[in-house]
This record gives C-alpha cells, sequence and structure tokens, in this order.
C-alpha cells in the first residue's frame, strides 16, 4: 500500500497519446530483468568457455561451497531455482567429477551434496572470476551507493518471500 508521503519520485508509467504506458526506465522488475539478462550474456561465454560449466552451474558451485552437505531442495531454496533445473546441474556436476554426495539412510532419495577436490579448485577459479566481473559491475557506482542498493535488493528478496 502507497502512502502519500511514500510516493514514487520516478513513476513506473506516463502517459502518451493519451494512454497510460510503462515506462521501463523506472520500471524495476523491467530493470532487474534487464541487468540479470545483460549479466548472463556477459557472464555465461566466460564460464562455458573456461570451465564448461552454465551460470546455474556456477551457481550451484557456490552454494555448495557456502554451505557444504545441502539438499538440493536447499539450494533451490537459497538459489531461487527450479527443483528440476537444479537437479540436471548436480546430476551434470557429479558427471563431472564436482560434486558428490552420501545418501539419507531413512530416506534414499535424500541426498546431502558437498564438493569434491576439483570442485572446490573450479570453485576457487570461478570465484576469482566472478568477483573481477562483479568490480567491473559496479565501476564508478559510490561505496555508499552500492551498499544502499544491496540492502534494497535484500529488502526486495524478503518481499518476495511474505
Amino acid at each position: 500500500m502507497t502512502r502519500p508521503d511514500d510516493e514514487r519520485l520516478s513513476p513506473p508509467t506516463l502517459k502518451r497519446d493519451g494512454l497510460t504506458i510503462l515506462d521501463i526506465r523506472n520500471y524495476a522488475p523491467f530493470l532487474m530483468n534487464a541487468v540479470s539478462n545483460g549479466w548472463q550474456r556477459r557472464t555465461s561465454p566466460i564460464y562455458r568457455q573456461t570451465f564448461d560449466i552454465s551460470i546455474l552451474d556456477w551457481r550451484v558451485i557456490a552454494m555448495l561451497n557456502i554451505e557444504p552437505d545441502i539438499s538440493g531442495q536447499r539450494i533451490c531454496e537459497v538459489v531461487r531455482l527450479d527443483k528440476a533445473a537444479v537437479s540436471r546441474s548436480l546430476n551434470f556436476l557429479a558427471e563431472r567429477g564436482y560434486v558428490e554426495y552420501s545418501a539419507n539412510e531413512s530416506d534414499p532419495r535424500r541426498r546431502a551434496w558437498r564438493l569434491t577436490a576439483a570442485g572446490l579448485e573450479v570453485h576457487d577459479k570461478c570465484l576469482e572470476i566472478a568477483l573481477e566481473n562483479e568490480e567491473a559491475l559496479f565501476k564508478d557506482v559510490a561505496p555508499e551507493n552500492l551498499e544502499v542498493f544491496l540492502r534494497v535488493m535484500r529488502q526486495i528478496l524478503r518481499n518476495l518471500d511474505d
């Protein structure tokens, strides 16, 4: 709900020829998608050519380094990805020798996934590239603006969970 004192400075619509149209310069979902798509177009070839993995695979590898011995379901929750996509990625990474799992004794379908030594090596190399790309992404953004951006993005994620 928007209160009068919370009115946006940059409205998401504008009038053109008597019609209300979306102003994509100020419509946040468009901007988030455009940034995400541009980011993937920029970084995907790097991971594909250097490591023969996808952006999704890199996200899974990163998550397994953050939380070793986690389930595919937990990866889906944190990274907000589709269960089938994460499952395919885990199987692909297992075939490559980057991940392994142990099955739960009471439910063999529940697996605790972790990186192998080869997976840790790929993680470290990917992380270096990821951080370089992040630095380029935020070039010329003042540190205090980056902090505001990060706070806003975390709040948006919380809002999506409501």
